[in-house]
């Protein structure tokens, strides 16, 4: 299998991951992008939203997830996609990639793989690694708005 398609299949799991009934009331969205326009810009492959619940201060509170999906080593190694913005950030790559990377990555940071028995048939994901909380980055009402304009993009095109 090849880096696009193993990519295709890591980013079917971790669609199916964040939202597997397709439920309206999951917020999540991909390639979410910040600082458009500026040399800082950076792409978050995958954000999801969790609420505490529906009232105001309940959605201030919220909890941010980011996932970023590594195909290969040299993905990993790359200075692209490690953009962790969120309270809980996951790192989404196969179980060997995780093996041999697995000391370069930070503490508070996760990692989920394909079931090992099930990648060909793209079942499930499963944690590896857990994540830590962290402070986020950004502020809430900005990260909502780049996952609006994300989640946007995706219904108009």
């Amino acid at each position: 299998m090849d880096r696009k398609e193993i990519t295709k299949n890591l980013s079917t799991l971790t669609e199916k991951y964040i939202n597997p009934n397709h439920d309206p009331r999951i917020y999540w969205a991909k390639e979410v992008t910040f600082n458009y326009g500026t040399q800082d810009q950076i792409r978050v492959d995958y954000m999801k939203l969790v609420p505490e619940n529906n009232s105001i201060s309940g959605i201030e509170q919220s909890k941010v997830y980011c996932y970023e999906v590594k195909s290969c080593e040299d993905d990993f190694n790359s200075n692209h996609g490690h953009n962790f913005i969120g309270d809980y950030n996951y790192y989404i790559m196969d179980y060997d990639l995780f093996k041999k990377v697995k000391d370069k990555i930070p503490y508070n940071i996760g990692v989920l793989c394909p079931n090992q028995s099930s990648f060909q048939t793209f079942e499930y994901l499963e944690s590896v690694k857990k994540s830590h909380k962290q402070d986020r980055s950004k502020p809430l009402l900005e990260i909502l708005l780049m996952m609006f304009r994300s989640y946007a993009r995706d219904i108009i095109s």
